[in-house]
């Protein structure tokens, strides 16, 4: 639909921050503190078949999200709407206690959203885009739109850097290491090559040593850049000096996207759906 910018248009800050590709590492830190929680660790393991597909959940949720941010308003209220429908028919056992739960409880949807948009936010930042403090809470206020589609008031939802802090403080006493979260960490850092991919690799008797060992270093970066108080529960070090190299990795891996992006066609630097985005708000003008 001409003209249609869906939920945040050319002037938000949602639209700024996610040209950046550096929100791919941010995504991969949100799947790491997102499995400290208990329960929502234990809903992915019990439901979903990330095991025998990871990078085909990977790519779908990566859809889902760029539906969201870039897609028209009718796009962004159905990609919801199968979301929603998919979450109501879902239930996991808590492994603790042995009790039944809904996926779409408001808790574990909270929790899921919060870790994401402060994924992407910290990483971006620290990676090196420049953020003011009225652009940061911007962010999370902007997010609280996507947050009420997935069925969230909004009124409990931290929509400030302040009341992400304080949320975060309140949540730390539920979150733990463990099983499961032990492996659904294990598998984000050790995972196997995609199918099209390692039958290309055979094909072409090519070594995916070196790619292994760069697909290691980003997932050591993700985890570095979490917060102290996480990596102290993957048993990790809260040490500011992990924070200084985490910063350093996370900006040096930021220029290198930036460089080889910029050899690449156009096609390739610039998702369909953005692009889409772009010339529907340039509609508007």
């Amino acid at each position: 639909m001409t003209g249609d910018v869906g939920l945040f248009g050319p002037g938000s800050v949602t639209w700024r921050l996610h040209r950046e590709p550096i929100l791919l590492l941010g995504g991969l830190r949100s799947l790491y503190l997102q499995a400290l929680h208990p329960r929502a660790v234990a809903a992915v393991m019990q439901n979903s078949g990330y095991r025998a597909d990871p990078w085909g959940r990977l790519l779908r949720t990566s859809a889902y999200v760029g539906a969201i941010v870039w897609g028209t308003t009718e796009e962004v209220h159905a990609a919801a709407r199968r979301v929603r429908r998919l979450h109501s028919r879902l239930s996991a056992i808590d492994p603790r206690t042995g009790e039944r739960f809904r996926v779409d409880e408001p808790e574990l949807l909270r929790w899921v959203h919060v870790a994401e948009v402060e994924s992407f936010l910290t990483t971006a930042a620290r990676a090196g885009v420049r953020l003011t403090p009225a652009e940061i809470d911007g962010y999370y206020t902007e997010q609280l739109r996507a947050a009420e589609l997935i069925g969230l008031d909004p009124a409990t939802v931290p929509g400030t850097a302040a009341e992400v802090a304080a949320y975060y403080e309140r949540m730390q006493p539920d979150l733990a290491l463990t099983r499961d979260s032990a492996e659904a960490a294990l598998f984000l850092t050790v995972p196997p090559a995609p199918e099209l991919w390692g039958s290309r690799v055979l094909r072409l008797g090519l070594n995916l040593g070196p790619t292994r060992w760069a697909y290691t270093a980003i997932a050591a970066t993700a985890v570095a850049l979490l917060p102290p108080w996480a990596r102290r529960l993957y048993g990790g070090l809260g040490w500011p000096t992990i924070d200084l190299t985490a910063d350093l990795s996370a900006r040096g891996l930021r220029l290198l996207i930036a460089t080889v992006m910029s050899t690449l066609p156009r096609r390739y630097r610039v998702t369909k759906a953005s692009e889409l985005a772009m010339e529907r708000a340039a509609a508007l003008s």
